[in-house]
């Protein structure tokens, strides 16, 4: 009988502790939510800074995680709306000493789904500023979508290199934000083309940003150290005159033409591409490349790929897709190759020593194990839980409603 009673009491603890345990986590994304509601309730010049809300909950449900989500993202597009008007309306985004005016129009009606955004880039490079505004000036007419944002930065130096320095990752980064803030574009229409020196900025900004365009299209450049892997989920154009010898552009555009027909080859899933050599022209194709906008345009970005290439270029980032890195190792020309097969991700290759995995309810089923290989071997299997944390982090990192995540692994890859 002491037994049965034992039994008893053992029972009713563990299915207390159960309902309590339950309790907690629902109080939990209750507050998260109270809190944001709260919060948004306000005039936004009362309204608490989205970073530093203290969020507790660590383990949502699916529709908790989505209702956590939308005001998350609510909090950040009222705020960073406020904080960034006069920066977006004065035309000129800044990165330290360094200033970059942009000039846009808006073509066409809005699509469902918000609008497609064209960042044009003007040739010039290593010549006196006033060629450089000049080009600037010719940019801005040389292109015309029919649908979308079609906008014209100017570089904020007037060097060879001005389009891939490395400044201009988190200026193009603030650009498309702010876009999407007060422009209604769509974060997974959004393209790069360039010509000349701009050609040069696409041949290295295309494969290092890959990950935020939807397509890129070079024109009349030369790619100097960059290749294109990276390029693996990113529709890319090449055109390039079949004159065109200074630099040896034309020799170069083909051996690109073979390095991607080689690459879709061997992942014919990957490395949409176009490229084009226009017979009979030298550095001005005479507006023949114009066919890669509406090219571009046929595509659209997904922002959660089964397979990713991540090579990283001598100018880094934290993040590429659903792939993210601390920034111990957060290294030059490193390579990380994943596949994802439903619950399993397979890193197939990892220079690094540690990689981290992101995830949500649109990439895979959270209420499920997910496993995680490496050569042959399971390196995690298990559960993972969502954060409302993690949900904020990756907003304020990208400002990408499409691209948020929250759940993450980070796994150890071990010595081969």
């Amino acid at each position: 009988m002491a037994r049965f009673n034992f039994l008893k009491l053992f029972c009713s603890l563990f299915i207390f502790s159960l309902v309590i345990l339950g309790y907690t986590q629902s109080s939990q994304a209750q507050h998260d939510s109270r809190l944001l509601k709260a919060e948004l309730s306000k005039d936004v010049s009362a309204q608490t800074p989205l970073a530093t809300l203290m969020l507790k909950d660590k383990s949502l449900t699916a529709g908790e995680s989505d209702e956590i989500e939308g005001l998350i993202w609510k909090a950040y597009a009222t705020q960073q709306k406020a904080s960034r008007l006069e920066e977006h309306k004065s035309g000129v985004l800044s990165q330290g000493d360094l200033k970059m005016p942009f000039y846009y129009r808006v073509n066409g009606d809005a699509p469902e789904g918000g609008r497609s955004l064209f960042i044009s880039l003007h040739g010039g490079g290593g010549a006196p500023k006033q060629v450089n505004d000049q080009q600037w000036e010719n940019q801005k007419r040389l292109y015309e979508p029919k649908e979308g944002v079609y906008l014209v930065p100017r570089a904020p130096t007037n060097t060879w290199n001005l389009w891939h320095q490395g400044h201009i990752d988190p200026l193009f980064q603030r650009l498309i934000e702010n876009m999407v803030l007060f422009e209604s574009v769509n974060p997974n229409r959004v393209y790069v083309m360039g010509y000349s020196a701009g050609g040069d900025g696409v041949y290295q900004i295309g494969p290092r940003m890959a990950d935020r365009w939807a397509g890129a299209a070079m024109m009349a450049g030369h790619p100097n150290d960059s290749t294109p892997e990276s390029l693996r989920n990113t529709a890319f154009t090449l055109h390039m005159g079949a004159n065109d010898s200074a630099y040896n552009r034309n020799k170069v555009a083909a051996q690109w033409e073979k390095l991607l027909a080689g690459l879709q080859e061997k992942d014919p899933q990957g490395y949409t591409h176009l490229v084009k050599i226009h017979e009979g022209k030298g550095h001005w194709m005479d507006r023949e490349d114009r066919v890669a906008v509406p090219w571009m345009a046929k595509h659209t970005r997904n922002p959660l790929p089964h397979r990713i290439v991540w090579k990283q270029d001598d100018v880094t980032h934290n993040r590429f897709y659903w792939l993210a890195v601390n920034n111990d190792n957060r290294r030059g020309r490193t390579t990380t190759i994943v596949q994802r097969d439903g619950q399993t991700f397979n890193i197939e290759r990892c220079d690094l020593q540690e990689i981290i995995i992101r995830l949500n309810d649109d990439l895979c089923n959270l209420n499920k194990p997910i496993t995680v290989s490496s050569q042959g071997n399971n390196i995690f299997r298990g559960k993972v839980t969502r954060s409302s944390e993690l949900i904020r982090q990756t907003i304020l990192e990208r400002g990408d409603y499409t691209s948020v995540f929250s759940a993450e692994i980070t796994v150890t890859i071990p010595s081969k």
